[in-house]
């Protein structure tokens, strides 16, 4: 069974998922960082990119977004570019120019110095269904599996939608299947409102304008995270609560008996202890039951995973221990991609199996564990060096990027050099200006750590530097300084 918790205060909104007493998911939402995943706006093309196939558009940002020919609706133009039919789009030079105005939709957020990924294909999801204005077919989530009730509910939305060329197309989304037609045909009618509406306030505004926002988070949860497994979505904030019990009672009815208010003395992520979690997801090791571990770096280009047994002892043999680590491995690392929202690609190495059948065992639990993400994943066989690459798609920064930013001491790096590695770069330096210029002192500024170690282990070297030169070198401690930063003042 899931649990919901959701703790909101003016300036952030945090959620939890929680099954079976272990917190699965974090979602997180600043006020003044609300992700811009789903917002349409009237955008204008600032620059074509032949070569790239690309197109930078201004929305307002502070970046321009990135739009790529493959993301232009079938037919934009004019043109039809999507299909079977169609082996290749049209070069987009041919089909946008500098200044042209664009109704485009955030599918990407803004992601380190990429700017936003933008789309013409424009969707507003309602509540059980998701309206595609400029398309005319009818989908159903990939979710409901039974093809003969996916055929009786296209049957449904086609006889509810009428035309499609009149209306655009729909794709139904999980929960619409078991919807009345009445709930379906209010769903239809509140979407096709909401496209009138953004269309209306584009032919009226200037490029920059925000045409249509997705909904909060608090509110999101309500749309996309319930399900029938969801046990109870609990709230601290009163006022929170009875917003979210009108707009439940008016897109998701289901939903509005499982809302509870919190009232109770402890902070309500103090109940599954989910604060320790999220400093656990933003550690680099994470430590498995059995006494593994994960070792999880990202970078910009990718994110690894290494599997290690850490102190873990089988019972019988050595690829026993491994097998178990393994598998025991599959199910935290999809957990762990689930709490850090890791997107891009993902390398994963687990520890060498010999037999083939502990390898098939391994990826069949990862990709029965990965099934429970609601993010598109897609996952290889093992590699040639028994490496599993996998792809999560990527729409939002990660909690880490979210959270932290880079040490400023290291840079990012992750390491700072040794006192005696600086020292060495100081007694270079000394040298190197020795031979341009001619005070009569030199003081090295540098931090405590490094003072001290050219005063006691460094001070012969320091010496005989001095007599070579012929000049004295004075020694100062900057309080303020990191281990690296020193400073050589010519007096």
């Amino acid at each position: 069974m899931q649990d919901i918790l959701i703790n909101w205060t003016p300036q952030e909104t945090r959620v939890a998922v929680v099954e079976n007493g272990v917190v699965q998911e974090l979602h997180l939402e600043r006020a003044l960082e609300r992700g811009l995943v789903g917002n349409i706006y009237q955008g204008k093309v600032a620059r074509v990119l032949p070569g790239m196939q690309s197109a930078f558009i201004d929305i307002g940002l502070e970046r321009a977004a990135f739009l790529h020919v493959a993301d232009l609706h079938a037919g934009f133009g004019g043109v039809g570019i999507g299909g079977a039919a169609a082996n290749a789009p049209p070069p987009i030079e041919r089909l946008v120019f500098e200044g042209q105005a664009l109704t485009v939709q955030v599918i990407k957020d803004p992601i380190g110095t990429k700017g936003a990924r933008l789309s013409t294909q424009v969707s507003i999801a309602g509540r059980m269904l998701v309206h595609l204005p400029q398309d005319k077919h009818i989908g159903i989530s990939q979710k409901i599996g039974s093809p003969e009730l996916r055929e009786q509910l296209r049957q449904r939305v086609a006889t509810l939608v009428g035309k499609p060329e009149e209306g655009g197309g729909f794709i139904l989304r999980t929960n619409a299947e078991e919807a009345s037609d009445t709930e379906l045909a209010d769903d239809i009618a509140y979407l096709r409102k909401a496209w009138a509406a953004v269309r209306e306030h584009a032919f009226a505004s200037p490029p920059g304008t925000l045409l249509h926002q997705d909904l909060a988070l608090a509110e999101r949860v309500l749309r996309d995270l319930t399900n029938d497994d969801t046990q109870t979505i609990r709230i601290d904030s009163r006022l929170q609560f009875e917003h979210l019990h009108a707009f439940g009672r008016t897109f998701t009815p289901g939903a509005v008996g499982k809302l509870a208010h919190y009232q109770g003395e402890r902070p309500i992520f103090d109940l599954y202890n989910i604060d320790e979690e999220i400093r656990r997801a933003l550690a680099r090791r994470v430590d498995l039951k059995s006494g593994g571990t994960l070792v999880i770096d990202q970078t910009e280009a990718l994110t690894t995973v290494d599997v290690n047994t850490g102190g873990f002892v089988g019972a019988r043999s050595f690829d026993d221990t491994i097998f178990k680590t393994n598998l025991e491995a599959a199910g935290a690392i999809a957990r762990q991609l689930r709490l850090r929202n890791l997107g891009g690609i993902i390398i994963v190495d687990f520890i060498d199996m010999t037999r083939e059948d502990h390898q098939a065992a391994v990826l069949a639990e990862f990709r029965k564990q990965l099934a429970r993400d609601r993010t598109r994943t897609t996952v290889s066989g093992f590699s040639q060096l028994g490496l599993v690459e996998m792809t999560r798609k990527r729409t939002r920064e990660s909690l880490a990027h979210v959270l932290c930013e880079p040490c400023p001491t290291c840079e990012g790096r992750g390491q700072l050099k040794t006192a005696r590695s600086v020292c060495y770069d100081i007694l270079r330096e000394v040298l190197r200006e020795a031979r341009q210029f001619d005070p009569k002192e030199f003081r090295v500024v540098a931090s405590a750590a490094v003072v001290e170690m050219l005063l006691d282990e460094e001070n012969q070297h320091l010496a005989g530097l001095s007599e070579f030169i012929g000049k004295p070198i004075s020694l100062s401690v900057e309080p303020s300084a990191n281990p690296e930063q020193y400073d050589i003042v010519l007096l």
